[in-house]
């Protein structure tokens, strides 16, 4: 039997994710629907490989290894994995300069 993980969201993950859905939905409220829950499944496979995901490489160059994501083109969802829990931690669109995003948030 698998190892089975709790995905838990952060609130400042939590709010990315609205600030995608609520952007997108003004254009187009089937598309964001639709990313929304396209990013909810890949995340809730998370619950049993959360190692599916790479190592973020930004944070890699930065000898950071403890995060890891997983890709909802343009969207990159960050997480880390601690004991039986998976935490969310970002998602954030690719498009933008992610080194500095998430080099800020985490280091605070």
């Amino acid at each position: 039997m698998k190892k089975s993980y709790e995905v838990l969201w952060a609130s400042v993950a939590e709010n990315d994710l609205l600030g995608i859905i609520i952007y997108i939905a003004e254009d187009s409220p089937g598309n964001a629907l639709k990313i929304l829950s396209k990013i909810k499944t890949r995340t809730s496979k998370l619950e049993h490989s959360p190692m599916r995901g790479r190592v973020v490489p930004e944070l890699l160059c930065q000898g950071i290894s403890l995060y890891r994501e997983i890709l909802s083109a343009p969207w990159r969802v960050i997480y880390r994995i601690e004991g039986n829990k998976v935490f969310i931690v970002s998602v954030i669109d690719s498009r933008r300069n992610v080194e500095d995003i998430l080099l800020a948030r985490l280091l605070q």
